[in-house]
């Protein structure tokens, strides 16, 4: 029997320098979120208030793959490093915000940061472990995200009523140079490689997605849509004509000819939507339906989030033991679909126990799935795209969340009925009506990537490819 693996000194501070870079970066929205009732009544700007969250999303978003790319030729440190540092400056400008539309501007810098610091921190994990020892430790990234969005509404609502909302981006400040220090001890410098940088490529790709999230974030019908709706078809053209001239493109189309790759990438994009599109309005239902206060429906809550951090460190370990992880996002999948349709019921005056015991295997199901589709990706293609492959999965897992969030909330509005319909004695019954609608689409949108995932292969099956006689994994 091999002894248990044990990190080293060095590779100890990496992991925490990566564990608190996440932190950070998760603990924010969640934490931002609690304070937007504040800052509306304080910086005069309630209309325009969602700009707070979809500047940040915008800019984390689209900075996606050009972080996974520039950070496979240039190296990890530098790339995280220059994260951090823009993430720190968009949370010190921020703080000192004099109007709405200064404080968009300046969390659209800090998402720049924030994004860069979520795909470049998990990529670096695969470039210190072996490889057997990956999933346990992404296991563990997965617990620590789960962790940070458990604890931001509690630290946010605390430093609102304490100290003010401007301290709830001046507190990043400690967390962030505790980052950059950790960082610059303990990555090793990574010689840069000459390349030429794939401009074409990442401005169809910056342009395109931006257009893509606004198109979703405004739902306008008016011209704007149009001019954002041809923006996306020249870029995707753009992409689709300029990345196999490229010898270096931001976004290889090739990958998505190998079945893992796009595999992980299409269950990303299904859970994403399902989770955040249908999640989203249930604590409509707990403070509208049950007469919750806003508290008492985030510690109703907690029974999701704690099914996802004890799967995901769960999960980690038994992949690194044994060196399989294919029927694990299988079996997940599944549990969230059932545990989806299984919301699909909820009824005005289900017992509390049905709902939790759902969220519970919802959490579960969840824990099983998202961080392993990372850790497939990375795994299917060679060392040196492991940052094209984290970072396609975080887009399109991003993705999936937002067209989810805009596209849920589309038919939660429409089966709510009009205002008024909402507002008399039958809002209870609206409110279910819609909810039922929002999580059985979400079920079923769950099996579309549990049939997905049969197409993943464990990692003895991807190695022998890689390395059998001529077998190829397909380029850019």
């Amino acid at each position: 029997m091999s002894a248990p693996y044990r990190l080293s000194l060095a590779q100890k501070s990496m992991f925490l320098a990566v564990l608190s870079a996440i932190f950070l970066a998760a603990m924010d929205q969640t934490v931002v979120a609690t304070a937007l009732p504040t800052i509306a009544v304080d910086l005069h700007g309630l209309a325009h208030l969602p700009w707070v969250i979809t500047a940040y999303l915008l800019s984390s978003t689209v900075s996606l793959p050009i972080y996974g790319k520039v950070g496979d030729l240039m190296g990890r440190k530098l790339v995280l490093s220059f994260a951090v540092a823009f993430f720190l400056v968009g949370s010190i400008f921020s703080g000192l915000a004099w109007s709405l539309e200064s404080l968009v501007c300046f969390r659209a810098l800090q998402g720049l940061g924030g994004g860069g610091i979520l795909v470049t921190a998990i990529a670096s994990i695969s470039d210190f472990l072996p490889l057997e020892q990956r999933g346990k430790y992404q296991g563990l990234v997965g617990a620590a995200f789960g962790l940070a969005t458990l604890i931001g509404p509690f630290l946010g609502g605390f430093v609102v009523q304490h100290l003010g909302w401007r301290w709830i981006f001046y507190i990043n400040i400690p967390f962030g140079l505790f980052c950059l220090i950790i960082i610059q001890w303990a990555f090793p410098n990574t010689p840069r490689k000459r390349f030429p940088f794939d401009l074409v490529g990442a401005a169809s790709l910056f342009l395109g997605l931006s257009a893509l999230v606004l198109l979703i974030e405004l739902r306008n019908t008016g011209p704007w849509y149009w001019i954002l709706l041809v923006t996306i078809l020249a870029s995707l053209w753009g992409i689709a004509y300029w990345s196999p001239r490229h010898p270096e493109p931001i976004l290889p189309l090739g990958f998505f000819r190998h079945k893992t790759f796009s595999a992980s990438v299409i269950v990303s994009f299904f859970v994403g939507t399902a989770m955040l599109g249908s999640i989203s309005f249930l604590p409509t239902y707990y403070q509208t339906v049950r007469a919750f206060t806003p508290t008492e429906s985030g510690l109703e809550m907690l029974f999701l989030l704690v099914g996802m951090l004890l799967t995901s460190i769960f999960s980690g370990r038994w992949i690194s033991k044994h060196q399989k992880f294919r029927w694990v996002p299988i079996l997940g999948t599944l549990l969230t679909a059932i545990a989806l349709w299984w919301l699909s019921h909820i009824a005005v005056q289900t017992p509390f126990w049905q709902i939790d015991g759902a969220l519970i295997l919802l959490g579960v199901g969840l824990g099983s799935t998202m961080q392993v589709m990372v850790l497939s990706a990375q795994w299917a293609l060679p060392h040196r795209h492991l940052g094209v492959a984290t970072a396609t999965v975080s887009l399109f897992r991003s993705l999936g969340g937002t067209l989810g969030v805009a596209g849920f909330g589309a038919v939660f509005t429409h089966f709510l009925g009009s205002t008024s319909a909402a507002s008399d004695g039958r809002a209870a019954a609206h409110i279910v009506h819609a909810l039922h609608w929002d999580f059985g689409i979400a079920a079923a949108l769950t099996l579309a990537a549990f049939v997905a995932a049969w197409n993943l292969e464990d990692l003895p099956t991807l190695m022998a490819r890689r390395e059998g006689s001529g077998s190829r994994l397909p380029q850019a």
